[in-house]
């Protein structure tokens, strides 16, 4: 998993709450008080919460070019939907959105999503592509088109996979 700085901007959010679930051994952050508090959660609300988090993570794989297995990413809409923002203006002029009830994880998540979408950080959110890793990060290569969470780790396993693969083809030429 990936040790670098967390992604900008709300972004951190973001990728927080989707890392909250390690994917390989099945640890959940939101199991245990300290975890559920980062976010302000309730037990009670955990479980819409972990719906939340599937859906982030269908939509970062999906920024990645992979698809969850289970869901699509367009079900992030639903939670959306959930969390209307308003347009407000501050003295000097400027405007933002801003949710109509900020007191709710979606509603802290669709004004971090609305920010990232209009700076255009929002796609360089991606999910591992190791299946039994996924775990979220920021995208900050050049090109964009990082594929794992950590190179040394996750990108080594894939490679030395595919090295294998190759070596246990026997040779046609010989």
């Amino acid at each position: 998993m990936n040790e670098k700085a967390p992604a900008p901007g709300g972004l951190a959010l973001v990728e927080a709450l989707v890392n909250t679930l390690d994917v390989e051994t099945g640890a959940d952050a939101l199991d245990a008080t300290e975890g559920r508090a980062v976010f302000g959660l309730a037990e009670r609300d955990v479980p819409a919460a972990r719906e939340l988090r599937e859906a982030l993570r269908a939509a970062c794989l999906a920024h990645a070019g992979h698809r969850a297995p289970d869901r699509s990413a367009a079900a992030l809409d639903g939670f959306l939907a959930e969390a209307p923002l308003l347009v407000t203006v501050a003295e000097d002029g400027t405007a933002a959105l801003r949710p109509a009830t900020p007191d709710t994880l979606v509603s802290r998540i669709a004004e971090a999503l609305a920010a990232a979408a209009a700076d255009g950080t929002w796609a360089r959110l991606k999910a591992c592509e190791a299946e039994d890793c996924q775990w979220a990060y920021y995208d900050r290569s050049p090109a964009g088109r990082r594929r794992w969470c950590s190179m040394s780790v996750c990108g080594a396993r894939a490679k030395m996979r595919t090295y294998r693969a190759r070596r246990s083809v026997p040779d046609a030429s010989a």
